[in-house]
Parts: C-alpha cells; structure tokens; sequence
C-alpha cells in the first residue's frame, strides 16, 4: 500500500524549480499571489497541513501556534534566521522547527563589502549627481571618500557570515577585529588575522567600521543601543546586514542627523518595511531592502535544504537543520 503524501503548505512564491521538486514529492499548496499571508491564512494553514514552509514575513508566535492543529508536525523556514518563530512553544507543542543555515554566508559577505565601499565612497550621492544630470565635471575635492585599507573592521558576531566578511575584507587591506559569544578557535583566528575583544564596548570605541553580524535573539535586541552607539568614533560608519531590532534604530537616526557617526549601510531595519522616514532623507546613509542573501543559486540552495529538511521528516528521522531553543 502506497504510503500517504504529506501535506505541505507554503507560505510564499519560491523558485519554481523549488516548487516543482516540493510538488512531486509532497502533497503541495503553493502560493500564488506572492504576498504574506494573513493571520487567518496562516491559522488555516496550520490546522490543516502536517508541514509548513513560512518565510521571515510570517511571525509565528505562541498565540498562532495555540491555534494550530494536530496535523502540523513541523516548520521547515525557508530562511536562515527564526525569530519570528516561537521555538520554545513549538517545542512544547511537539513540533519541529528548521531553518537554512549556512546558505547565504557568502552572498551576504558579498553585500556587507558593497554597503562598506558604497558608504565610505559616497557611491549613492555620486548616482544621485550623474541621474539628475547636475555633473558639472571632475574637480580635485569633489565627493571626496575614505580610503578603506588599513581601517580598523569590527565585526559583531563571527559566525559563517562574520568570517566570510572577515576574508574579504582583509583582501581590501583591512584590520580584522571581531566580538563574539564565544572566541574563535586559535588556528581560525590566526587564519583570518583577527583580534578577539572579549569587551564589545572597548571594540566599537576603537573601530573605524563596525559590521552586524550576529542573529537576532533576546540578549542581540538593541546590543548597539544609544549609549553604545555613543563610543562609535565620530568618522566611523556601522553596516547592518543582519538583523535590524540589534541597533537602537532611532538612536542611529539622531546621531547621524548631527553628525556622532560619519554613515551607515543598512540592509535590514528594526521594523521591518517600516522605516524611520527621518532616516529615508540622510544623505550619509545606503538603505538597501533586505536584499544580501538574493540571489539566484543562495534561493535555490535554500529551497534545496528545505526539501531535504521536509524529505528527512517524512523518512522517520531528525531533520538535518533542526532548530532548538538551546541553539538561540
């Protein structure tokens, strides 16, 4: 007797080669307006599916998971990053939770290096100048940036992304500093030619960059918040391709405003699509819309390990990316 296909239902448009694979393999409802799906939609969907593929834009907390059916064994993210689900409560309700790690970690590097020059080279405001048609010509002191070799990179969080930055980023003639939960391995460290700094504050005082790179869980929420946003030198510029809730946003917005920080490159933001529209008119700022891990082959590579994470689950054993609240 052939054996029942799970049902799998998916939250927004993925790769059609993704979708395709997921469609011959499980018992798949896709999506075809590519737009989040409402409180109401993702209710109906958790009480009917035994699988759920949600994106960061589907906040799953305790009170949506209350609502869930008995059907609905597991959440495998198409994303990296879960806190916008509730692990804990999934946990206790006896489903599973898994996410994508590792796939974007270059792409992302890729993009933190980009926000680092167009920052520090002033790349926006010379767009602006050549699409309005005001170029008047080359002069000796226009648009003048900073030379990013032999700055001080401080980088918050040295996981696949941090060291993926660090390498890059040494090929540009930068110093490698980094802070992290815990010490690299010597021999990683010697590797990357970075300097540990056990104290955050004493790191982001002496830098000359500071780059976001850790996730976004309770102890991260606002890790540069005003006071230590206030160490920053006044000429240093912070990069945030991580998590947006891990700086004080307001606070960023003011100190740019008056000149306590020289700039900033921004990917992610503490709102989300809501960003301080005071923000939005900073000549010294690159907003970018959540756009580091888009590419083609990281969307493919993720989809990849979310039909191995959802194939693994229906062979009878632990997802190979299962998430647990101790890893958090």
């Amino acid at each position: 007797m052939q054996k029942e296909r799970l049902s799998v239902v998916v939250t927004r448009r993925l790769p059609e080669a993704v979708e395709t694979r997921m469609t011959e393999l499980f018992d798949v409802k896709l999506r075809d307006d590519d737009t989040p799906m409402t409180t109401d939609e993702l209710v109906e969907a958790m009480q009917n599916a035994d699988v759920l593929v949600p994106t960061i834009n589907d906040k799953i907390d305790s009170s949506l998971l209350a609502r869930a059916g008995e059907r609905l064994r597991l959440i495998a993210n198409f994303g990296a990053g879960v806190d916008h689900i509730d692990v804990e409560t999934a946990r206790q309700r006896g489903i599973l939770v898994s996410n994508t790690p590792g796939v974007s970690a270059e792409d992302t590097a890729d993009m933190t290096m980009a926000l680092l020059l167009a920052t520090t080279r002033r790349i926006p405001e010379g767009l602006r100048v050549m699409q309005s048609g005001s170029w008047e010509g080359w002069a000796p002191t226009a648009l003048l940036g900073g030379r990013i070799g032999g700055r001080r990179l401080g980088i918050l969080g040295m996981g696949h992304v941090g060291q993926a930055v660090a390498r890059r980023a040494r090929a540009f003639g930068m110093q490698i500093h980094y802070h992290n939960r815990r010490r690299l391995h010597a021999d990683t460290e010697a590797g990357l030619e970075a300097t540990y700094w056990e104290s955050l504050d004493q790191m982001v005082a002496r830098m000359d960059v500071i780059s976001i790179n850790c996730p976004h869980t309770p102890s991260t929420f606002h890790l540069m918040n005003a006071r230590r946003l206030k160490l920053m030198k006044p000429e240093a510029v912070i990069v945030n391709t991580s998590r947006g809730e891990v700086i004080d946003e307001n606070a960023l917005t003011r100190m740019l405003r008056t000149g306590e920080i020289a700039g900033a490159g921004l990917d992610v933001f503490e709102h989300g699509q809501d960003v301080n529209p005071r923000l939005r008119e900073l000549d010294n700022v690159v907003l970018l819309p959540h756009m580091a891990s888009a590419t083609v082959e990281g969307r493919l590579e993720m989809g990849e390990k979310v039909l191995l994470n959802i194939k693994t689950f229906d062979d009878g054993h632990r997802p190979p990316d299962q998430v647990v609240p101790g890893m958090l």
